[in-house]
């Protein structure tokens, strides 16, 4: 008898430690750990950033660079402008959205809204692309999306960092038209970009696998996939460039930034073949800065605020 009741103990305990790994009103062990890695990483990126670098990005506004662009389409340079807005703000884990209130399991993000327009003869391009990559610096980038809008019509692809890489991508090209796929996790270009203002020195060098960004990948209708790249950080007295070569792609990116702190990115070039059939031919975008600000824009919304993008040189 004694040992009957020891042995139905012995399997509630185990049937109890098997359940805590069940799901129960939608939370499970996974999640629990999910939290726990999500206080863990808050903590550790306190630690590691500057008091520098907190002062920069936790002054309540944001940075706002305008460039001007030649970008390279269907063949031949096009005149417009580019503008980088880099950003803190608290993530939420799950749901990989921002978050409306501080809580002990948000994430800090860096987040990178990278925008383009330029005009293709009559009709115009407007190019956003999104990244939110976390401030300590020890993982991917939580989120990219990025949308683009002509009048032929506008595309549509997300990347949410889970178990793998979930990407959904929507387009009115009939064979990139809807598709919902999963990658397994290597190197984003996009997160390079944010990458970069936290610490380029750690940046990836050598033969690397990246997905390119999602600009390149629908502009070209290449498949959203990694490629293998090399990358390099050559540096200078002033200003550093990080290149990343794209072999297959014949494709490089060259990102020139303030080799001090908080980094500041200058300039970059993008080459690689434009246009199709017999018109294409080998071109190179560039982006070259016009003027840096730090403002709070989300509350500069009035008539007279238009006047901080003349100064942008953005009329």
């Amino acid at each position: 008898m004694k040992k009957s009741l020891l042995l139905f103990g012995v399997l509630g305990v185990l049937v109890i430690v098997a359940c805590s790994n069940i799901k129960a009103d939608g939370v499970s062990k996974t999640k629990i750990d999910i939290n726990t890695e999500n206080q863990k990483t808050k903590l550790e990126s306190s630690k590691k950033r500057s008091p520098d670098f907190k002062k920069y990005w936790y002054a309540g506004d944001a940075e706002i660079t305008s460039y001007e662009l030649e970008q390279a389409r269907y063949g031949e340079i096009r005149k417009g402008k580019a503008v980088l807005i880099y950003v803190t703000e608290d993530f939420l884990s799950k749901e990989q959205v921002k978050a409306d209130y501080q809580k002990s399991d948000n994430i800090p993000v860096l987040k990178l809204n990278a925008t383009k327009k330029f005009n293709t003869g009559i009709y115009p391009y407007s190019i956003m692309q999104s990244t939110f990559y976390p401030v300590s610096d020890n993982k991917h980038a939580i989120k990219i999306s990025s949308s683009m809008q002509e009048w032929c019509g506008h595309v549509y692809a997300q990347l949410n960092n889970r178990k793998e890489f979930e990407v959904i991508s929507h387009s009115y090209f009939q064979g990139e038209a809807d598709q919902n796929f999963t990658l397994e996790k290597a190197i984003l270009e996009n997160e390079l970009w944010t990458k970069i203002r936290i610490d380029p020195d750690n940046l990836p060098q050598g033969d690397v696998q990246i997905i390119p960004s999602f600009e390149y990948s629908r502009l070209r209708h290449k498949e959203i996939k990694a490629y293998t790249a090399k990358a390099s950080l050559t540096k200078d007295t002033n200003l550093d460039t990080y290149t990343i070569t794209y072999p297959e792609l014949n494709r490089s990116v060259s990102i020139v930034f303030n080799n001090s702190f908080p980094h500041e990115i200058e300039s970059w070039t993008e080459t690689f073949k434009s246009g199709f059939g017999p018109n294409a031919k080998e071109l190179t975008t560039k982006a070259t800065k016009l003027k840096r600000i730090k403002s709070a824009y989300w509350g500069k919304n009035s008539n007279t605020d238009e006047a901080l993008r003349n100064e942008l040189g953005l009329k």
